[in-house]
């Protein structure tokens, strides 16, 4: 018996100018479709008389984004969820997830420059819509915001064992690249607006919350979101530990003043929770 099963083309890269009388505007973005239905003859006899062929899912992106304005992946996915929904009866969901590749626009004596561009990090905007015929659900978030504070961070009073080496600290570098993804509420919103909102409000809290340990920061991140954005329903966030370790140099007849650090990319703690709306 056919369990669960899905298809879909990943890997759609989608790039347009927008040309305004002005500047142009660049849209960077890679986009994944997902069908799940029934699609019990392609699996169990080869018959393909239900199956969209996955090259139709690539041309419709291009074709629907060429009369959308992008002002928003979020507005995009569900553009397409809706099309692809409609367009294909024996579809019971459709999935698609676009991420975002920022450009920043370079400046030309202290100006900024109508068409011209650098790429901006490795910083990417997320969302993912699922639609079936009850309707729509949007999680959007961002992933690989690098961000780092040297003050107002430590890690004390933990529990300790036999294999326990770790010193305690009231005074250290918290650096990550953080992941969040948050569940939106209605489904009517102005989607890129509130999105610098909730970046900026995770920034602000990271930037200036007392933190005694990565959870306790990740908290006061997820906490300040629901609390300035009843838009959002839940909201989970990622934060990799991107330690930064103080080096001995007392070989060297030095002392380190925590001044000198060694930057390591694994292994690494990885810390995660949601923080949801009380009921």
């Amino acid at each position: 018996m056919l369990g669960q099963n899905n298809y879909g083309k990943s890997g759609i890269r989608l790039v347009k100018l927008v040309r305004h009388p002005d500047r142009h505007e660049i849209r960077d973005w890679t986009v994944a479709v997902r069908f799940e239905g029934d699609f019990e003859a392609a699996h169990a006899a080869g018959d393909n008389a239900e199956v969209l062929p996955t090259d139709t899912m690539k041309n419709t992106v291009y074709a629907l984004a060429a009369d959308h304005p992008l002002d928003s992946i979020e507005s995009f996915a569900l553009h397409l969820s809706q099309h692809f929904l409609t367009e294909n009866a024996n579809v019971a969901r459709v999935r698609i997830d676009v991420s975002e590749r920022p450009w920043e626009r370079l400046e030309v004596a202290g100006r900024p420059q109508r068409h011209a561009f650098s790429g901006a990090g490795e910083e990417r905007a997320t969302t993912r819509v699922e639609r079936d015929r009850s309707g729509a659900r949007i999680h959007s978030g961002l992933a690989d915001l690098t961000i780092l504070k040297s003050a107002d961070s430590g890690f004390a009073g933990f529990r300790r064992d036999r294999y326990t080496t770790l010193r305690e600290t009231g005074d250290r570098i918290f650096a990550t690249a953080l992941k969040a993804v948050w569940q939106y509420i209605p489904s009517d919103l102005t989607f890129a607006l509130l999105r610098r909102s909730i970046r900026q409000t995770l920034l602000e809290t990271f930037a200036e919350h007392e933190s005694a340990s990565v959870q306790h920061t990740l908290h006061a991140m997820g906490e300040a979101v629901l609390e300035q954005h009843p838009e959002v329903g839940q909201i989970r966030l990622s934060l990799p530990n991107k330690h930064h370790l103080p080096v001995d140099l007392s070989p060297f007849g030095l002392e380190n003043k925590n001044e000198i650090f060694v930057a390591t990319e694994e292994p690494y703690g990885l810390i995660e929770a949601t923080l949801t709306r009380s009921p």
